[in-house]
C-alpha cells in the first residue's frame, strides 16, 4: 500500500513539506515578533467568566503584555493593560487582588472608574490645566465570551474568535452552567509551538500514550481518525473512537456522572468533540464534563500550561465525588505529552537541526505552521 491509496477526501498530505526553521522554536527575535503579530492580535483565553468573584481583578498575561481582568462590585466584566498612566506603575500587583468601585494605583493613588477606566482622581497631585482627564485613562482591552469562557483581545477586538471547527461545535452541551472543580498548572520546558505540533499529530501516540490508545484504539495507529488511513474512502463504515464499553475520558472509561441530556445520539457516541482555539486554548467537551487547556508562552523555551475541568453542578455534588480522580487520565496524558515536548525542544538545540521534514499524517502540523506564518507576515 503507497501513497496512491491516499483518498482525495483523506486529510493526508500528498508530500513531505519542510517545517518552520530552528530559529522559530528558540531565537528571542522570532517569539517577540509572535508575541506582537500572534498574541496581540488573536483572541486569547484566559478562564471562566464564573470563577471571576465580583469585586476581583486578576492578572493575566497576553503575549508579553501583562493585562488586568476584573469584575467589579456590579458584576460588570472589563479588562485593562495593567499599568498607570501617570507614570507606568503595575496597577495589580497580585495575581488576584479586591477592588471597589475604583482600580487604585498604589504608587501615587490615581484612580480610575472599573467600566470604562476613566481617571477619576490623581491623589496628592494637582494638574495644571494642560492636563487633560479624558486623555489620561486606563488602556482597554477588548473582551469577549463564549460559552462561558472569556476571551481578551490586545487589538481592536474586530476579528472572530478562531477556530478550527464552528464555534456552535459545543452548542448541545449545557456550557454557561458548568463549574470548575479541578485545576492543573504545569510549565514545560519547550516553545509553545512544539506543544501545539505535539497536539496536532498521533505518529507519536503509539510510543508515549499507552493509556490513551487504549482509551481510543485507532490513536494506537499513529493517526488520529479513519480518514488518515491509506486506502479510507467516505463510504467506509464510521468505527467508534472509544474503546467497547467506555464512555468518557475517565481512569475506567465509566462516566463520571450524569450524561449531558442534550447530546445527540452521534455525539455520545463520538465520546469526544474538540474544539482548537488558536493560538491559545483547545476544549473537549466528553458526555459528563468538559476540560479546557490554556497554552501562555512565557519565554522562547518555557511554556505554561493550565488545564481545567468543568462538570454539571448535579455532578460534583455527588457523594464522594472526586474530580481530581477525573481529571487523572487527561492529566497522565498531558505530562506525557509535556514530556515528549520537551525531548522534541533538547532535540532541536542541536546546532546540525534545520528544520523538521514532516509527514503526510502531519497535515495538521502544516496548517498550524502555515497559519502562524500568515499571522507572522501582516505588517506591523
Amino acid at each position: 500500500m503507497g501513497q496512491t491509496d491516499r483518498h482525495p477526501l483523506s486529510p493526508r498530505l500528498n508530500h513531505c513539506p519542510e517545517g518552520l526553521p530552528r530559529a522559530a522554536y528558540m531565537d528571542r527575535d522570532w517569539y517577540d515578533r509572535e508575541m506582537a503579530r500572534v498574541f496581540a492580535r488573536q483572541w486569547i483565553l484566559v478562564g471562566r467568566a464564573a470563577d471571576l468573584p465580583a469585586g476581583t481583578m486578576r492578572r493575566v498575561l497576553l503575549g508579553d503584555a501583562q493585562v488586568i481582568v476584573l469584575r467589579d462590585s456590579d458584576g460588570h466584566l472589563a479588562a485593562y493593560h495593567n499599568f498607570c498612566p501617570h507614570r507606568g506603575s503595575e496597577l495589580c500587583r497580585e495575581a488576584e487582588e479586591s477592588i471597589g468601585k475604583l482600580i487604585r494605583c498604589p504608587y501615587h493613588s490615581f484612580a480610575f472608574a472599573t467600566q470604562d477606566g476613566r481617571l477619576v482622581a490623581t491623589g496628592h497631585a494637582v494638574p495644571t490645566p494642560d492636563f487633560d482627564p479624558a486623555a489620561h485613562g486606563l488602556r482597554r482591552v477588548a473582551i469577549r465570551l463564549w460559552n462561558g469562557f472569556m476571551f481578551l483581545n490586545r487589538s481592536d477586538g474586530a476579528d472572530p474568535i478562531w477556530a478550527d471547527v464552528g464555534l456552535q461545535t459545543l452548542d448541545n452541551w449545557p456550557m454557561e452552567g458548568l463549574v470548575t472543580g479541578h485545576r492543573w498548572e504545569t510549565d514545560i520546558a519547550c516553545n509553545w509551538k512544539a506543544f501545539w505540533e505535539n497536539y496536532s499529530e498521533c505518529l507519536h501516540c503509539p510510543g508515549i500514550h499507552p493509556e490513551l490508545c487504549d482509551m481510543v484504539p485507532i490513536y494506537g495507529h499513529g493517526i488520529m481518525g479513519a480518514s488518515e488511513a491509506l486506502g479510507w474512502t467516505p463510504d467506509d463504515p464510521a468505527p467508534t473512537n472509544l474503546r467497547p464499553g467506555a464512555q468518557s475520558w475517565t481512569p475506567d472509561g465509566a462516566a463520571c456522572g450524569p450524561q449531558f441530556p442534550g447530546l445527540s445520539p452521534a455525539e455520545r457516541e463520538a465520546g469526544y468533540s474538540f474544539v482548537t482555539l488558536w493560538p491559545s486554548a483547545y476544549v473537549v467537551a466528553h458526555v459528563d464534563y468538559v476540560r479546557s487547556v490554556r497554552i501562555i508562552p512565557v519565554g522562547p523555551e518555557t511554556t505554561r500550561l493550565i488545564a481545567e475541568w468543568h462538570f454539571a453542578k448535579d455532578t460534583l455534588a455527588q457523594p464522594g465525588f472526586d474530580a481530581a480522580r477525573v481529571a487523572g487520565f487527561a492529566k497522565t496524558v498531558m505530562a506525557q505529552d509535556g514530556a515528549a515536548s520537551e525531548m522534541n525542544q533538547r532535540g532541536m538545540r542541536s546546532p546540525a537541526f534545520s528544520a523538521a521534514r514532516l509527514m503526510p499524517e502531519e497535515y495538521e502540523i502544516h496548517r498550524f505552521q502555515q497559519w502562524v506564518l500568515q499571522q507572522m507576515e501582516v505588517s506591523s
